[in-house]
């Protein structure tokens, strides 16, 4: 291994075509060595326009490729355990699309391969790695907003109602993972969870059901030690809400609905005092999270940092997400 890791990509997924190539391609240390589709004509332009060397038919061929130091899983949900755990035996470290799993016993399969093999294991919250999130969370760990009490964050929007209504896409579908919390929710629980530094107690939630089974309309809430609560809410049907508030005693920190996917604008968000009613703005340039996060990965793959997407938070945030959707299809405060 040299000082650019060799990656494979498992699917012409649209987040691997629109984000993650692209940013692996920018990166100071990577390169896209191959890509494996089930259908090659239809990567054709992809690849050509990014410059890839090698189109695989199938998946496996891409873990049978020696040259293949990490692989990025941007898979259906329910193929992230299948293929993740192939591709961590195959000698293979992984970056795996949110959220890690379906569920928290998939996680921990995961974790516990990728422990077996020595491998590294990472579930692919880019937002985490935007400057404007770092700052953020620097901001509340010094204090800036006192005693960081209420948390409301939402990621919403409206599927396209062909899609909604022939039910075809993996979203809608609960044998491949589908549903708005696994889906976007899972960002609420994650950022939640990171800027108060503490697991919940206890959940509630209700939601909106398609007929295949999958929620598609979700609110949730969630009970911290220490006076702390959460809001959330995560649709398939709803105008755009992509946003959060960080609530403390002594002030505020209000984002615009950019909070998660900001691209590579300048980004902004507000910084309220106790009593104000409006915000100073306070201004981040703009950065490419999705390639802060491949070259943050695999800087930890050469062994120069170590992961800042633990497993332990990936399987502490599944648990999470699971007793939101116990509460939601049963109506009952869940107990963590």
């Amino acid at each position: 291994m040299t000082d650019r890791i060799r990656w494979g990509i498992l699917g012409n997924a649209t987040i691997a075509r629109k984000c993650v190539i692209g940013a692996i391609q920018k990166s100071r240390n990577g390169r896209v060595h191959a890509l494996a589709t089930r259908s090659p004509a239809d990567a054709a332009e992809i690849v050509a326009k990014t410059g890839i060397r090698n189109l695989y038919d199938g998946y496996d061929a891409v873990l049978a490729d020696p040259a293949v130091d990490a692989v990025y899983v941007p898979l259906p949900n329910h193929l992230h355990l299948p293929w993740t755990l192939k591709a961590l035996s195959a000698g293979k470290h992984v970056l795996c699309e949110k959220p890690l799993a379906c569920n928290v016993g998939e996680a921990r399969k995961m974790a516990a391969r990728a422990k077996e093999t020595g491998m590294l294991l990472m579930e692919a919250f880019m937002y985490r790695f935007h400057p404007r999130s770092r700052r953020i969370k620097q901001k509340i760990d010094q204090g800036v907003v006192g005693n960081p009490c209420l948390l409301r964050s939402a990621f919403c929007y409206h599927m396209d109602d062909e899609i909604f209504q022939s039910g075809g896409n993996a979203r809608l579908k609960p044998d491949m993972g589908g549903g708005a919390l696994l889906d976007v929710g899972c960002y609420s629980v994650s950022v939640t969870r990171w800027f108060f530094d503490a697991e919940p107690t206890a959940v509630q939630a209700q939601a909106v059901y398609h007929p295949a089974g999958v929620d598609i309309h979700l609110v949730g809430s969630l009970s911290f030690e220490n006076n702390q609560l959460a809001v959330l809410e995560a649709s398939f049907i709803s105008a755009l809400q992509q946003t959060y508030t960080v609530v403390g005693s002594d002030g505020a920190i209000d984002l615009p609905h950019d909070a998660f996917i900001p691209w590579e604008k300048d980004a902004v968000y507000k910084l309220r005092k106790t009593d104000d009613e409006v915000g100073a703005e306070q201004v981040i340039p703009g950065a490419d999270e999705y390639q802060l996060m491949v070259e943050h990965f695999s800087d930890a793959v050469l062994g120069r940092t170590e992961l800042d997407v633990t497993l332990n938070d990936s399987i502490a945030n599944m648990r999470a997400l699971d007793a939101l959707s116990k509460a939601a299809k049963t109506g009952k405060t869940v107990y963590l």
